[in-house]
């Protein structure tokens, strides 16, 4: 006979075959009806912490076409699994209702912000790399061919991979810039 004793997870603890209450002895009626995001998820992507530069591999669980859980990835040779604090809530990071979705951007002698769209910005930021290319392009310093323009510089920052320095280096190059640096070399 069942007694209201037995819906009691020290009682099963100490009663039943699961000492220990690692098993039987802690699910109730409700754990009994859980599952893990995880196991629901319609894919599986492979992915990169996007927090440092250590690169620690991402396990990104979606259904949906949504975010539903992100965890360590024990293929990755770099993180073998483990994410650090940040990296283990990295999921706010996309899923947030706070998250910033929109460019602020201020005009030239204005007071007050005002919200882009990040394709307007991005062309904004273009036609501005464009412009100060072309004007601070030379084709010559003192009757030397040098192909270069002035008006472009770049510090990365430290928390850039190689990977990512390279390319910065190699588009920065590309379109003439001299000054590349990185913050790492300071």
């Amino acid at each position: 006979m069942k007694t209201w004793l037995d819906s009691w997870p020290v009682y099963r603890q100490l009663t039943g075959p699961d000492p220990l209450g690692r098993g039987k002895a802690a699910r109730s009626k409700a754990t009994d009806h859980l599952v893990a995001r995880t196991a629901t998820a319609d894919r599986v992507v492979q992915s990169v912490c996007p927090y440092c530069a250590v690169g620690c591999g991402q396990k990104v669980f979606v259904k949906d076409e949504k975010v539903v859980q992100i965890e360590g990835d024990p293929d990755s040779p770099i993180s073998r699994g483990r994410l650090c604090p940040k990296g283990s809530a990295s999921k706010s990071l996309v899923t947030s209702p706070t998250r910033v979705t929109t460019v602020k951007y201020r005009r030239p002698y204005g007071t007050e912000w005002e919200d882009l769209d990040l394709d307007t910005a991005m062309e904004m930021i273009a036609d501005r790399v464009l412009d100060a290319r072309r004007k601070g392009w030379q084709d010559e310093d003192g009757g030397k061919r040098v192909n270069r323009t002035m008006g472009i510089a770049s510090l990365g920052g430290a928390t850039l991979d190689n990977e990512e320095n390279y390319l910065m280096k190699k588009l920065y190059t590309a379109m003439g810039a001299v000054q590349v640096e990185n913050q790492a070399r300071i």
